[in-house]
Formats: structure tokens, C-alpha cells, sequence
């Protein structure tokens, strides 16, 4: 056996860019393969991606050289494994309880999504990034963090800061720069509400963690807030703006789709067709092998989720938006301990609850120009624009 191949023609931004074809590509010539522009052996199969994230023992989350820990300015339960990250993970969990979901984020998201469409203009092009799905995602989690007076603006700010930095795998200086001030002001204002959900308590995230019986300590305390923000506004809209544009440009899907009211396979298939969370790194503690290819103790191998969600083994026309495809598991919400803590509020704010109110709302919508639409980002990847005439 011998190493990984190298591939050094494929560059950070041209994975920012467009990087479906390269993995296409990779899958079936080099489905293991070192790329040097970051600094990783990328697994591009859903079989070996899979088998990774259930095998904390020999792949560990604790990867030294992710640009995670300087964004965060924290070791964050994202690099932790064990035990360790149980505790952490767990802090936060009784928050998204499906008693909570049910009785109050349920409820509290329905009434912000109907404000927030009352907003849209009728009878013109609108963006729905801006207008919609960013700030309606920043709001309702602003409310379950327990920073209820942070903005819209704010939360949007912050999350892609911490998104830009995470994903800063050519550690360029700019995205630092911009997550260092994020860092200030969510410090500011997570102390702030700290006082107040001690004096009373509810069920967000802040309150839930900091009056816990054994709570965890207050640096990871604040560092699992950021890691919700990071993660828990970016989602649900770019998920939320990537069904739509695969309605819209679907129409016969989307007519069936509205005929038996499955909005749930609509938002499994968007997030299954562009993963908002492409890949993921993991350190090998062993040395081992995959695919007939040595990988050394020390390697940071990533797995490309989005790559493993196109697979041929699993998928026909994988590259394809398609509703109405047999139901077949995806891994956009991860796999193993790690598992995406946000999945079920996510498939219940924007499957169940959103998508069926915006297309009854407007049965007219329509992408005004598809080739206008612009999909951006490399670790995390959604369309960062969505215009559409709302009728």
C-alpha cells in the first residue's frame, strides 16, 4: 500500500466557488486524496465519511490545525470527544427537549414566521436572504439561546463571522479580524443576560446551562452559545433558501409536493442536494488504512459530506434537486456523537412549519432569474442571494 495521491491543482477558492464538480471528480478517480491547499486528506465516499464519524476512537475530533479554536476563541465541544464532549453537549441539550419544541420554540417560531411575511412586499422582486431567511433563523435562535435583545443584524453578523473564521482554511488575515470583534460583542451581551436568567429562570439555553445543578464552566458555557450561533442560523437559511430554489425550479415537483403536503421530503432533499455544513475534519489517532490507501497517525482527514450526499453508490442523479426520490438517509446532520444537536428544530421550523406557510402565502412565487442566484462557501455553503417575485 501506499499514500493518498495528491491533488495540488484544487485551491481554497476554487472549493468556495464550485466545488461539486471537483468532488465528482474525486469520487471516482482519487476518492481518498491529500490536498495540500488545505492542509487535509479529503474522504469524498459516503461509506468511508460515514465510517469516520462513528469511529471516534481512531478519528478524534480534536484536530489541531482547524482555524475553529482561533475563531471561537475556544476549545469547543466540536474538537472534544468522550466523555468530555457528552458533558458539554449534554448542558445544552434538555433546551431542545420535544416538550420545548412542541410547547414553546413551536409556537414562538409560527409567530415570528407569520410577522416577518407580513413584512414581504407583494408584486415584486425581493430578496429572501436578507429579508427572510437570515433574520426569521437569527431571531428565533436568539430567543433559545437566551439573548433575546441581540438584533437580527447582530446574530446574522456574528454567525458569519464565526462561519468565516471556522471555515478559514487558508488563513487569510480578514476573516479573523472580523470574528475577533463578533467575539467582543457576544462576550458583552451573554454576560449581560446571565444576570438576568439567574434571577429568572426559563428553558433557553443560557438559563438551562448556567442554573443546571453541576453546571459546566462559564468559558464553555459561552463558547457552546457561540457554537449555536455559528451553526444554528447559517442552516436553517441556507436549507430554507436552497428548497426553495429547488421548488421554484421544479415546478412539477413542487405541485406535488403541495398535493400531498410532504414538505418534510422537500427539506430533506435541500439539504441532502447542498449539505449547509460540507465537511468535516477529524484527526487519526492510528495508524490505518482506507481504501487500499496509509494513513498515518497525525493525518487531519476530512470528510466531505457534500461529496458523500452525491454519492453514485447511493444516489441516482445525485447532482440533481428532487423531492420525489426515494426516501434514502443523507449525512448533512452528521453521524456518530457529533450528530447535529439542532436537527429536529430545524426539520420542524423549516420543514413542517415554514415551507407549507410561505407557499400558501404566496402560490404565485417565482424565480425571477435562476442564473442570478449566486451559491457561495466551502465548509458551509448556501445561495447568498434569492430573488423572487412574490405573488
Amino acid at each position: 500500500m501506499s499514500l493518498a495521491p495528491v491533488n495540488d491543482s484544487v485551491t481554497v477558492h476554487r472549493l468556495i466557488d464550485d466545488p461539486y464538480p471537483v468532488y465528482a471528480q474525486m469520487r471516482t478517480h482519487t476518492p481518498v486524496v491529500q490536498v495540500p491547499s488545505v492542509k487535509r486528506t479529503m474522504l469524498t465516499k459516503a461509506e468511508d465519511c460515514r465510517m469516520v464519524k462513528d469511529n471516534p476512537a481512531l478519528f478524534s475530533s480534536n484536530d489541531p490545525t482547524t482555524p475553529m479554536e482561533k475563531a471561537f476563541e475556544a476549545h469547543t465541544l466540536m474538537r472534544k470527544d468522550g466523555e468530555e464532549h457528552l458533558r458539554e453537549r449534554n448542558a445544552m441539550m434538555p433546551t431542545f427537549s420535544p416538550r420545548n419544541l412542541k410547547t414553546i420554540w413551536g409556537p414562538m417560531y409560527e409567530r415570528y414566521a407569520a410577522e416577518y411575511l407580513d413584512r414581504l412586499p407583494r408584486g415584486e422582486v425581493v430578496d429572501l436572504f436578507p429579508t427572510l431567511a437570515g433574520p426569521l433563523a437569527a431571531r428565533i435562535l436568539a430567543e433559545c439561546m437566551g439573548i433575546p435583545d441581540a438584533s437580527d443584524e447582530q446574530m446574522q453578523f456574528w454567525s458569519q463571522a464565526l462561519i468565516d473564521g471556522a471555515g478559514n482554511f487558508g488563513w487569510f488575515d480578514e476573516p479573523f479580524e472580523r470574528v475577533a470583534r463578533a467575539n467582543k460583542e457576544m462576550n458583552r451581551v451573554i454576560e449581560a443576560n446571565a444576570e438576568r436568567v439567574k434571577a429568572a429562570p426559563d428553558q433557553s439555553a443560557l438559563s438551562v446551562m448556567l442554573n443546571a445543578e453541576d453546571p459546566i464552566p462559564w468559558s464553555q458555557i459561552v463558547a457552546n452559545i457561540k457554537i449555536a450561533i455559528g451553526g444554528g442560523i447559517n442552516e436553517p437559511r441556507d436549507a430554507l433558501l436552497t428548497i426553495i430554489y429547488g421548488l421554484l425550479s421544479n415546478p412539477g415537483q413542487l405541485e406535488e409536493i403541495r398535493a400531498s403536503g410532504n414538505w418534510s421530503a422537500a427539506f430533506e432533499e435541500g439539504v441532502r442536494w447542498v449539505a449547509p455544513i460540507q465537511a468535516s475534519s477529524r484527526l487519526v489517532l492510528e495508524d490505518t488504512e482506507i481504501r487500499g490507501c496509509d494513513i498515518p497517525k497525525g493525518t487531519v482527514v476530512m470528510t466531505i459530506q457534500a461529496s458523500a450526499n452525491h454519492d453514485e453508490d447511493v444516489y441516482e442523479n445525485g447532482h440533481l434537486y428532487d423531492a420525489l426520490r426515494k426516501s434514502q438517509p443523507h449525512q448533512s446532520f452528521g453521524s456518530g456523537p457529533h450528530h447535529c444537536m439542532g436537527t429536529h428544530m430545524a426539520r420542524m421550523t423549516v420543514g413542517r412549519l415554514l415551507l407549507p406557510i410561505l407557499f400558501e402565502r404566496f402560490p404565485n412565487m417565482r424565480l425571477e432569474n435562476p442564473e442570478d442566484v449566486v451559491w457561495r462557501g466551502f465548509g458551509f455553503r448556501g445561495p447568498i442571494n434569492m430573488p423572487v417575485r412574490l405573488n
